[in-house]
């Protein structure tokens, strides 16, 4: 039977570790990243209407209108397909817009994931890909989630073992970073071929983001951030893809309540989450 709605969690993600190895042809950055899916998640729900139309329903004013990426990979699925029926959308956001937590990606994923059922285009994996590819470099890891290499400009995705780890802080300054920006600060050094050996040994001191040292210089508040969570007990402290959260890898749940804390009296957003292990059922 066909279903006539569907209600989906978007993910959100970190980058264990993110190495830029230098600018395609394209225009865009070669890079080699460890992405894994974490506990905090945006929700979605797709109703199937007659209407031959794509309407978005959000909690957030600055994603209720066409710009909308949910609302762009909508349309253009419908349009691609020829599809004869129309869906609302309605999107709940938990995970910070322009973080570095790649939630627009996964709502788009999810957003795939849904239209393929409620339309019934029985598309296979590989056209999956084909349109996530079309609209943003993560949005490929977040049709299977879990735990994966991103290879090329991040579509390319190889599954790796789930990893698991708890206590993981997060905390935004409350301000965004698009990727545009934070590629454009990156300061390029020698390639940091270490990612097998943290892989290997799955230690969080050993996470990495090649993206951090242009944004730390540009933005001193971050800089200070990661600084307090790395004096203040945290086992390592690095900036979440292209920020401008922060990740603190904390050895228990005492520190990381301590830091929520702290900048839950300061006014900033935060959570404690942990990776999420099994890959998306949808896929």
């Amino acid at each position: 039977m066909i279903p006539r709605a569907i209600n989906l969690k978007a993910y959100a993600k970190i980058n264990l570790f993110l190495e830029v190895l230098g600018r395609r042809n394209d225009g865009y950055n070669e890079i080699r990243t460890i992405f894994s899916e974490i506990e905090l998640y945006d929700e979605l729900s797709f109703i199937l209407t007659k209407k031959e139309r794509v309407r978005i329903l959000t909690d957030t004013d600055s994603l209720r209108n066409e710009e909308n990426l949910v609302y762009k990979v909508a349309v253009f699925i419908r349009e691609k397909y020829n599809v004869n029926a129309g869906v609302e959308i309605e999107l709940k956001k938990k995970i910070p817009i322009a973080g570095g937590l790649g939630g627009g990606s996964s709502d788009a994923a999810q957003t795939i994931l849904a239209l393929n059922k409620l339309w019934e285009l029985s598309l296979s994996k590989a056209e999956l890909n084909e349109i996530a590819a079309c609209w943003g470099s993560d949005i490929n890891f977040f049709l299977q989630g879990a735990t994966a290499l991103g290879s090329a400009r991040g579509e390319k995705i190889t599954t790796l073992p789930g990893i698991r780890l708890d206590n993981i802080f997060l905390v935004n300054p409350g301000f965004g970073i698009s990727s545009k920006e934070a590629y454009e600060l990156v300061e390029y050094d020698s390639e940091r071929k270490d990612w097998q050996e943290f892989w290997e040994k799955k230690d969080c001191r050993n996470s990495f983001n090649r993206l951090e040292a242009g944004i730390r210089r540009k933005y001193p508040e971050i800089a200070e951030m990661i600084e307090h969570l790395q004096s203040g007990g945290a086992e390592q402290a690095i900036l979440s893809g292209s920020g401008a959260t922060i990740i603190g890898f904390c050895p228990d749940r005492t520190t990381a309540e301590r830091f929520t804390h702290y900048y839950s009296g300061k006014g900033f957003w935060n959570t404690i989450t942990k990776t999420k292990g099994e890959p998306n059922e949808h896929y």
